[in-house]
């Protein structure tokens, strides 16, 4: 099992795909890598040599932010916002959609379970 930016990435998918299972590359960033380091993007991750490994390895240590520095860029960022008490900041803090959709219906991902209104019913 090869292990790239502290994530144990599955042998038996294309390399492309079992990429995208580090947070922070997506299909884009996954065929750049390989286009880079100079794989075919058909290959499996358990037909790769310790060699081509490490070369994905370095390359994505290089040039992209991945995993526990990324996370913890876009925690900062959010804790910013909430402490300049700005709008998307405040949506933020109440757990409310941040990117102006509606809250009156829908939005139960970010707001919770509907709870019951007491003295409601009559």
């Amino acid at each position: 099992m090869a292990r790239i930016a502290g994530v144990n990435i599955p042998t038996n998918k294309r390399v492309t795909i079992a990429l995208r299972y580090i947070h922070g590359i997506g299909p884009a960033k996954a065929g750049e890598i390989c286009e880079k380091v100079g794989i075919a993007s058909e290959c499996r991750v358990n037909e790769l040599s310790d060699a081509e490994v490490l070369r994905i390895r370095e390359a994505i240590d290089s040039d992209y932010m991945v995993e526990g520095d990324l996370r913890r860029e876009v925690a900062v960022n959010i804790k910013r916002l909430m402490d300049q008490g700005c709008y998307r900041g405040v949506r933020h803090r109440r757990g409310l959609p941040v990117r102006g959709q509606r809250t009156h219906t829908n939005a139960r991902t970010r707001k919770g379970p509907a709870r019951a209104i007491a003295g409601k019913k009559k």
